[in-house]
């Protein structure tokens, strides 16, 4: 079990938002925290602190007014932070190599693949032969509808017809090197993980796996080790004292560091 952290930016700034109030109409969202730091602060920071695979997601999408403001600071953190960290937020054939020639490890990818509901396999095999399997996560983060969890795409906005299963998570895992999920309904709520997902998220294991969404203690932390038999990574943001929460940077730290 890792601790994979995590750089949200939105409309030019590094942020910790509710991930269910995101909006693309006005690049309006629930703000949690906004930080008077750079993305490159946050990145320099996990360098230090030796962190690898953690995120940085780009929540404005292409042709926003916000978009190159948002994408600079990315750079910025990836030029901080080269080799360690992996980018998603408009990832496709077109400008993944960019991302990585830019210091990505990986590029994060949910819309591209995950097109009119369904998985477009043409899209995936198309990033597998720009960039490789090697360099790509695919993040599928999912809301609950009808008791189960679906893939979302369009920054959480839009549900697909894919439910998240151990069979999805075995079809996708030929294409790429990790999963990213996002449990988007708990996401910047700092009430706790959804422990149903989190469950059949562990269940899976064969390729590295993080989840992010809800974490707001050390207890959740222990959950997710034993629920993922110590094999499923995690990220933190709002509860987090280095992103205006409660949760101690420090001490997440040291608390991986026991196992």
């Amino acid at each position: 079990m890792e601790f994979r952290p995590c750089i949200d930016i939105h409309n030019g700034r590094v942020k910790q938002i509710v991930g269910g109030s995101l909006k693309d109409k006005n690049n309006e969202a629930k703000d949690n925290f906004v930080s008077e730091k750079g993305a490159d602060y946050y990145a320099s920071l996990y360098r230090k602190d030796n962190l690898k695979g953690g995120h940085i997601i780009l929540l404005n999408p292409v042709g926003s007014e916000y978009y190159e403001a948002t994408k600079s600071q990315a750079l910025l953190a990836l030029k901080a932070y080269p080799s360690g960290m992996q980018i998603g937020g408009g990832v496709n054939d077109r400008n993944a190599a960019e991302f990585l020639d830019a210091g990505a490890s990986h590029v994060i990818v949910t819309s591209f693949v995950f097109s009119n509901g369904r998985i477009n396999y043409e899209n995936l095999k198309k990033l597998e032969s720009e960039v490789g399997k090697e360099h790509i996560v695919l993040d599928v983060s999912c809301r609950m509808k009808d008791g189960k969890y679906y893939v979302v795409t369009e920054r959480w906005q839009k549900f697909t017809e894919e439910i998240v299963t151990g069979e999805l998570l075995d079809e996708l895992s030929g294409y790429a090197d990790e999963f990213l999920v996002h449990a988007v309904d708990v996401e910047g709520k700092v009430n706790g993980i959804e422990r149903a997902l989190v469950k059949e998220l562990g269940r899976w294991g064969k390729i590295p796996l993080t989840y992010a969404g809800g974490i707001k203690d050390l207890n959740d932390i222990e959950e997710i080790r034993k629920l993922g038999d110590g094999k499923m990574n995690f990220t933190i943001g709002s509860s987090l004292d280095i992103f205006g929460g409660k949760m101690s940077y420090e001490e997440v730290l040291g608390a991986v560091k026991k196992h």
